[in-house]
């Protein structure tokens, strides 16, 4: 079970457009793909499938239209109005947002071309549509990358569906009227082939990972923590502490900044006479640190989530383990943003980027710790 902090309509209506539109741009290029080929279909003629392809191609647009409508609206993530047709110009996760721009920049641009087909002329109509076989990978990428259900079952499920019907139209099109230019033939389905095999690395390395947003270029503000200090140098290893870093405010939990790999468990209780249920997430690392850290969600139980009402966090080393107490700031899917402060030492930032199995409620992921700047009271 995942947590999610207040959804916001607007980010589910986000999500939703962009794995609806992912699924159509594959109908799209799939039925692109059919209607190109020499053979006919009596039972499915083709001026019906390129009216189906047409019909579908625009809904692919007005999904979109939505999509980028309320990615902008909502005002978690800072998108920016210029990235929607300037690609790799947002501050938030640039490059994978970037191939979305790009996709749809190709998607508008067949669009025009196709309504102005009589005027500019086959040949010139024909290249332009060339690029429709490249809006389906980047649009893949995009959603993978940018997206934050890229490690849900859901959401795998339906890029392998997309992956399935995209490469089985290929082949049947390659196949298509063999042997005449066997070479392009082979040279496109050896590049196609190279080109998934790639995503599919990317994919194994990078999004369905841990640690995935921070990597893709997530703001350290949505993060909860902050970048690490100036003249820090050495990559954190995993379970242990950042070196040349800062002391902790308090003994005990290290050198800060400090990344460490965290695993533990998820439980849920609930609903009580109230009709709310609460979710602790347990977690501890291995390294020489060992810190430990548990963050309890409280509220109403809401699509796969928790619209949390009130939560309350604690963080220390092994042998203190509520040195540090307080309370979630941001909540993201899965990815906690945390303050917490001690009667000895400082207040520090936790940030949170979990990989939560919801049937056997096993978490893992990154914790992060920053020394926060304490509040100057009046």
């Amino acid at each position: 079970m995942l947590a999610v902090a207040g959804p916001s309509p607007l980010w589910y209506l986000t999500r939703g457009t962009g794995a609806v539109a992912l699924l159509l741009l594959t109908a799209s290029v799939v039925l692109g793909v059919l209607n190109s080929g020499n053979r006919t279909f009596q039972a499915w003629p083709r001026f019906t499938t390129s009216g189906v392809h047409r019909n579908v191609s625009l809904l692919v647009l007005v999904l979109l239209a939505i999509h980028i409508l309320t990615a902008e609206m909502d005002t978690f993530a800072p998108v920016g109005w210029p990235a929607v047709l300037v690609p790799f110009t947002s501050s938030y996760r640039a490059i994978w947002l970037g191939f979305g721009t790009l996709a749809f920049d190709l998607l508008l641009a067949i669009s025009i071309t196709s309504i102005a087909r009589p005027r500019i002329g086959y040949r010139t109509w024909r290249l332009v549509h060339w690029g429709a076989y490249f809006t389906w990978p980047l649009a893949l990428v995009h959603s993978f990358g940018t997206g934050t259900d890229a490690r849900l079952s859901w959401m795998k499920m339906v890029a392998f569906v997309c992956g399935v019907a995209v490469v089985a139209a290929a082949a049947w099109r390659l196949a298509d009227g063999w042997p005449s230019r066997a070479g392009v033939r082979v040279t496109s389905g050896a590049a196609a082939t190279v080109g998934l095999i790639a995503i599919a690395a990317w994919s194994l390395q990078g999004p369905l990972r841990a640690g995935w947003a921070r990597r893709a270029g997530t703001p350290p503000s949505l993060l909860g923590a902050r970048a690490p200090a100036a003249g820090a140098s050495g990559a954190p290893s995993g379970g242990g502490a950042a070196t040349g870093g800062v002391a902790a405010p308090s003994g005990g939990i290290g050198i800060l900044p400090l990344s460490t790999f965290v695993t533990g468990s998820l439980t849920e209780t609930g609903p009580d006479q109230s009709g709310l249920v609460t979710v602790t997430l347990r977690l501890s690392s291995s390294g020489a640190s060992a810190d430990v850290a548990e963050v309890v969600l409280r509220g109403v139980s809401s699509g796969g989530g928790v619209s949390m009402q009130s939560s309350a966090v604690s963080f220390g080393p092994s042998s203190a383990p509520s040195q540090y107490q307080g309370t979630v700031t941001a909540l993201e899917g899965s990815q906690i943003a945390a303050a917490v402060t001690s009667a000895s030492g400082g207040p520090l930032s936790l940030g949170l980027d979990l990989q939560i199995d919801s049937t056997s409620g096993s978490v893992q992921g990154t914790l992060n710790v920053q020394a926060a700047r304490a509040e100057r009271r009046h």
